[in-house]
């Protein structure tokens, strides 16, 4: 089986007064995840807060009852059952509604890993020296990229780059990006929020993340790097490294 060294931080950045943003790392379950929660008042807080709840949940009823479910299946019943969830509570509860979050899950089994993505928060896999993005972000500016009507770098600063296409819980139902992939020794991941890759680019991550220094110590500088570039909205990171598969 797949041994994990894992590391989060999440941090409510320089301009926000609370933090939407949840992270989970249960390398005991194989699997870590992030949300960034939306909505007014405190309604991001619970969308993330229940998505990670879910998750945690469908990931100890996999080890006690079925342990041999694929990771991708898992994952799958993740999104969904905390998609309904979310999208329940906000029915029966009026000051939550339309209410949501973005959403990564990473977990781990004998054939490798399995992500799945919704909305612009990213994972991105450090191998052998280079930093790949494996999500695309679930939104205006990045369908404006794919459409060659901007390039990657104006689509950083654009005054649309916050509307998302996809959401969590904003649906009955919702389409999620399932990823699936080989491991290899030493292969390190990263899940993160946009308040991360809207402040720091994907040049200074992998510099960080190249660095010599405890996965701890590497979460910290990441979130401590968008923080001293403005900070303009909740940091949240989670790193796990493959010790060995």
């Amino acid at each position: 089986m797949v041994r994990l060294e894992c590391a989060g931080e999440t941090d409510v950045g320089q301009r926000r007064s609370n933090n939407e943003d949840t992270i989970i790392v249960r390398p005991d379950l194989a699997f870590v995840a992030l949300a960034d929660g939306m909505g007014g008042a405190a309604s991001g807080e619970l969308a993330s807060r229940i998505f990670v709840d879910v998750v945690a949940s469908v990931f100890s009823d996999r080890a006690l009852k079925d342990p041999s479910l694929p990771a991708s299946d898992t994952v799958q019943k993740a999104f969904l059952s905390a998609n309904r969830k979310v999208w329940e509570t906000a029915l029966n509860h009026h000051e939550h509604k339309g209410m949501g979050c973005t959403a990564e899950i990473l977990s781990f089994d004998e054939e490798g890993y399995a992500l799945g993505h919704v909305g612009d928060s990213r994972t991105y896999l450090l191998r052998n020296g280079n930093l790949r993005q494996l999500t695309k972000d679930h939104s205006v500016v990045q369908e404006q990229v794919d459409q060659g009507l901007i390039t990657p770098e104006e689509a950083r600063t654009h005054a649309l780059r916050n509307i998302i296409l996809r959401a969590l819980g904003v649906g009955e139902t919702v389409a999620v990006d399932l990823i699936r992939g080989k491991t290899q020794q030493d292969d390190l991941f990263l899940l993160c929020s946009d308040g991360l890759t809207d402040m720091v680019d994907d040049t200074a991550i992998g510099q960080i993340l190249t660095s010599k220094a405890s996965l701890d110590s590497l979460a910290h500088r990441l979130v401590e790097a968008a923080n001293k570039a403005g900070g303009s909205d909740n940091i949240s990171v989670v790193l796990c490294r493959v010790s060995s598969c």
